[in-house]
């Protein structure tokens, strides 16, 4: 067997691109845990606990996850109909600058609006890179490699946003003030303009910075672009997902892809609203508000628990970047996709009610080990549907497809569980908002395991290496 070429210099730029969108599509997804509970604070002025936070709360979760998995399916028929570099481009472009307006958000339904766009930008990105990748590399192994370790950088973007966030608290009272430009004076004005939840908000630009120097010299997908040319690429429709051949197909994918987000969303997504109940947190808070009983308990609290948020955060992805590796190692050995998945399932399925119900009202270091472990479990999932999507799907119908499962499937339907986790809390037993929000937690998280693994004995097997024509 002749001996595999190593990457070309166009080809090495295109996984540099497609991890930069990889990782930074995390990284504006997982702002929102991270800076949720000060932004709503400073615009809601409402308490943590109170109908309004949490009607919020789940909003700021549902809405933006709703109207991205509408546009990003949306975006997925592009894919299909204009090229994917150029819709790869255009969404790297829209998140990244939604993000940076953001963070001057004067009220709740300017952020609400901006999270919208910036979902909506994510959402057609993963579509779009992931077809971009498959199609590059026709070697399936490369192609399996390529695709996971590319993958391996959205965890890396989480654990990024988690290290930013905590920097910018710390020293976000040294940056120049956050104001609104005098021509946009009809939007209001910002109340904290050194608040460390808008510098973390505006951070989300800094990708659009490699992507317009690299752009230039990103080609098409040959495959893409060979039928094209040739005149025999076929014309995207959604109703061809849910023709005998591929309905199967469509309709396992798209709720296995929602039961993978619901448990990230439903559960790991909420440790910032939980960690305020730890008895390490409480006792931190008690004894620097004794230490320093000229400034309000509340900023002291708010740093506090946003730095420890971050500080859990960066474990958990700590654990995604190691369950994201293993998956791009496991996908090239063990054949059968269902076992490849079901590695992570099953031992996901005890570890879920153990770190939430237990570690995360316990100890700050029991539930530091949990959630390295649930993180580990939960993101290498995703990775895997990067994996396999582009092999059921054909050429005309590939970024319409993942599209659907993705978006309508892991983006709408998953991440509404976050909604579902902040409303079930209402009705939990517990004396506080973080005891309840975990029980919560523990709930929905066990439960999307349990449906995924049912739903794992469906999942069509891919019938051949190659990707389908």
């Amino acid at each position: 067997m002749p001996a595999k070429q190593p990457l070309t210099a166009v080809q090495w730029l295109i996984c540099i691109i497609a991890s930069i969108g990889f990782a930074f599509d995390i990284y504006e997804l997982l702002m929102l845990p991270l800076i949720l509970r000060p932004a709503l604070l400073e615009l809601l002025n409402a308490a943590p606990g109170s109908e309004a936070f949490n009607l919020w709360r789940g909003l700021l979760f549902f809405i933006p996850a709703f109207v991205g998995g509408i546009f990003g399916l949306l975006g997925g028929y592009l894919t299909d109909r204009l090229g994917r570099r150029r819709v790869l481009t255009w969404s790297i472009l829209l998140y990244a600058f939604s993000a940076f307006a953001a963070g001057f958000s004067t009220n709740i339904w300017m952020l609400l609006f901006f999270r919208c766009t910036t979902f909506i930008g994510v959402c057609v990105e993963f579509v779009a890179a992931v077809a971009w990748l498959a199609e590059l590399f026709p070697d399936p192994q490369r192609r399996e490699k390529v695709l996971g370790y590319t993958q391996f950088f959205s965890s890396f973007g989480g654990l990024l946003v988690a290290y930013v966030n905590g920097w910018i608290v710390v020293n976000a009272s040294s940056f120049p003030g956050i104001a609104i430009p005098e021509w946009l004076g009809f939007l209001g004005t910002i109340g904290d303009a050194h608040a460390p939840w808008r510098f973390t908000l505006m951070s989300g630009l800094i990708p659009a910075i490699p992507l317009v120097l690299i752009r230039p010299f990103l080609p098409e997908s040959p495959a893409w672009l060979e039928k094209k040319v040739a005149g025999t690429l076929k014309r995207p429709s959604l109703g061809q997902l849910f023709e005998p051949a591929l309905l199967k197909t469509t309709i396992i994918t798209t709720l296995m892809f929602a039961c993978s987000y619901g448990a990230a969303f439903g559960a790991i997504q909420q440790i910032p609203q939980i960690v305020p109940g730890l008895p390490e947190v409480r006792a931190r808070v008690e004894q620097a508000t004794e230490n320093a009983p000229d400034v309000p308990e509340q900023r002291i609290r708010g740093e506090i628990v946003q730095k420890t948020a971050a500080d859990v955060t960066k474990i958990q992805e700590y654990g995604g970047l190691t369950g994201r590796f293993l998956l791009a190692f496991l996908a090239t050995i063990i054949i059968s996709r269902r076992w490849l998945l079901r590695v992570f399932l099953l031992p996901g399925l005890i570890l879920m009610p153990i770190a939430f119900g237990y570690f995360a009202i316990t100890s700050q270091n029991l539930l530091q080990i949990g959630i390295f472990l649930v993180g580990l479990c939960t993101v290498a999932q995703f990775s895997f549907w990067g994996n396999y999507l582009p092999r059921v799907f054909p050429v005309h119908l590939r970024g319409t497809g993942e599209s659907f499962a993705a978006n309508i499937g892991g983006r709408m339907i998953g991440t509404s569980f976050a909604w579902v986790t902040s409303s079930l809390s209402l009705h939990m037993p517990g004396e506080t908002d973080p005891i309840r929000m975990a029980t919560a937690a523990a709930l929905i998280g066990t439960s999307v395991y349990v449906v995924n693994i049912v739903l794992s004995f469906f999942l069509p097997e891919p019938p051949e290496e190659d990707l389908p024509e």
